[in-house]
């Protein structure tokens, strides 16, 4: 989905970012369950506390400067006419829960998934409220 045409300001731009990035960790968590049975599979996950990072900088700068700085890491990369590029990895300590103990690496990627889809939806609320703030002016 692009969000980009909703953008207003800085901090709507870094809660789009939090969604876009939310919703393509959620594909590849869900892609972790659905393949739990195909010999040589291997889970992957998103660089969250990379992400987080840059969010935190983008912020300081924001604080700071009144601007927004999108700092593109070895994994995670903005375009310059907006959207997201996240590049997963292998999860190495879910890669060997899945090899030891199913259960344990369901357990896991549920886990993980409710956490990102908190992270989604405070963030998506907060755009709303943003936009008909924005909008209505309350």
């Amino acid at each position: 989905m692009n969000l980009l045409p909703l953008l207003t300001d800085n901090i709507t731009e870094l809660l789009i970012r939090i969604i876009e990035f939310t919703q393509t960790r959620q594909k590849i968590l869900i892609k972790n369950i659905r393949n739990i049975h195909r010999p040589e599979f291997a889970p992957e996950d998103l660089g969250v506390a990379e992400f987080c990072t840059v969010l935190n900088d983008a912020l300081n700068e924001h604080i700071q400067n009144q601007q927004l700085v999108l700092h593109n890491t070895e994994n995670i990369k903005f375009g310059i006419s907006g959207g997201l590029q996240a590049k997963p990895a292998v999860d190495e300590y879910a890669k060997r829960l899945l090899e030891e103990n199913r259960g344990e690496y369901l357990e896991l990627q549920r886990s993980k998934l409710w956490e990102n889809s908190l992270n989604q939806r405070v963030a998506a609320e907060l755009l709303r409220l943003r936009q008909r703030t924005a909008v209505t002016g309350y």
